[in-house]
């Protein structure tokens, strides 16, 4: 039952049960800016998110940097030829290190330098030199050189983030002891490294910045009962009666047939079909069935009621062919149809007329996707509960 905000209708928790009348999340969940910074903790610092593709920094010293909720990091490939984040923080004052390198211009550095007192690391984080000013008490008349301390490489470290990677894509989680990538992409790590990903190469991005809530995006992404209503160009050449949809824990693919075969030389994997990947909490891959390449999308949050979303495009060469430049231009046709149709939801619910939604019983992916993040709040909330009667604890203690 939807409920609306006329006093009569109280909401509740999104219910385990999709057919129970509480199916969905309350609408103050997609426009509250307190459940924005709620968001930066309990989703984007406890899941693994996407940070980007390995093969944009194939060398020694390749880096690029992310933001993830307010968090800036460096993503750099190191001496082993292994991929690392840190906080792009420097552990002398906290200045940022690096400015803003974006994926499509890496940067690339024997040594990561801080430009505000000449800290240097190393690629594997450690300190590896400051100016001699930390070494000498010259213009402290209290101290004398010999008082001065030496500076441990370790306990003077740029401050790591978990990394671990998927084929070429790489993810990060900011938590401290977080649950194993494995744990959280289940089958997809198996359904992703069965394909020849890291033989393509980024050619295209398309970055847009949307007037709605992530979620709300999500949800739109993880469904297709408006497919034929909004994509009538893309559904045509479809055969939506033998599509598929499998749903995973932490991720659901959509499988749609094509009616017309396609070159076999033509595909990055089998079969004659399009594959739509959602990867909680905000990543996506998609492969349209009609060109050798894909694409990888990622929903990033930019407050309550806007998020940004890059679309990047990979095949083998940068010169793209014809098929090829349609695979583009089709993404860009359903994304912008896809901006209407969220736009238009994000402006009802902002009216604060509706209380709680109503999903329908095919729509369990977007039911799925609303679950997670109740879980995610409920369980930062407990843990948040649990921190606290651990403080009063020990004060009285």
């Amino acid at each position: 039952m939807t409920r609306w905000n006329n006093g009569l209708d109280e909401v509740e928790r999104v219910s385990p049960d999709i057919t129970d009348e509480t199916n969905a999340l309350p609408a103050w969940y997609f426009t509250d800016p307190e459940v924005h910074e709620l968001e930066k903790e309990a989703v984007f610092g406890r899941y693994w998110v996407y940070a980007g593709h390995a093969n944009c920094i194939p060398e020694t010293g390749d880096y690029f940097t992310r933001t993830i909720g307010d968090r800036e990091l460096i993503v750099l490939r190191d001496h082993d030829g292994e991929i690392r984040a840190f906080y792009n923080v420097c552990a002398h004052r906290g200045s940022a290190i690096v400015e803003d390198t974006p994926m499509t211009d890496p940067g690339n550095a024997r040594r990561i330098q801080c430009p505000y007192h000449l800290w240097t690391y190393d690629l594997d984080g450690d300190l590896a030199s400051t100016p001699r000013s930390f070494e000498e008490a010259r213009l402290n008349p209290d101290l004398d050189d010999e008082d001065v301390p030496e500076l441990d490489a370790e306990d003077n470290s740029l401050m790591a983030v978990h990394t671990d990677r998927i084929g070429p894509f790489v993810f990060v989680n900011l938590d401290d002891d977080p649950m194993p990538l494995a744990e959280q992409a289940g089958e997809l790590t198996d359904e992703l490294e069965a394909l020849p990903l890291e033989e393509y190469r980024l050619a295209r991005r398309i970055v847009s910045e949307v007037e709605c809530n992530w979620k709300v995006f999500a949800g739109n992404y993880s469904e297709c009962d408006h497919c034929q209503a909004n994509h009538q160009d893309w559904v045509k050449d479809l055969e939506l009666l033998e599509s598929e949809l499998e749903v995973d824990d932490y991720h659901w693919t959509l499988h749609y047939k094509h009616k017309e075969d396609v070159d076999d030389e033509m595909r990055i994997h089998d079969e004659h079909e399009a594959q739509f990947h959602y990867f909680w909490p905000n990543f996506a891959v998609n492969m349209y069935g009609t060109a050798d390449g894909y694409g990888t999308y990622l929903v990033d949050p930019i407050d309550e009621g806007r998020f940004q979303l890059v679309a990047d495009y990979y095949f083998r060469e940068s010169e793209l062919s014809e098929e090829e430049t349609q695979f583009v231009r089709t993404s860009r046709q359903l994304q912008e149809e896809d901006f209407e149709l969220v736009e238009r939801q994000q402006r009802g619910l902002n009216t604060g007329a509706i209380a709680q939604a109503q999903l329908g019983p095919n729509e369990h992916t977007v039911h799925r996707l609303h679950r997670l993040a109740q879980e995610a709040y409920d369980a930062y909330a407990d843990e948040t509960a649990e921190d606290r009667s651990h403080e009063g604890e020990a004060s009285e203690a």
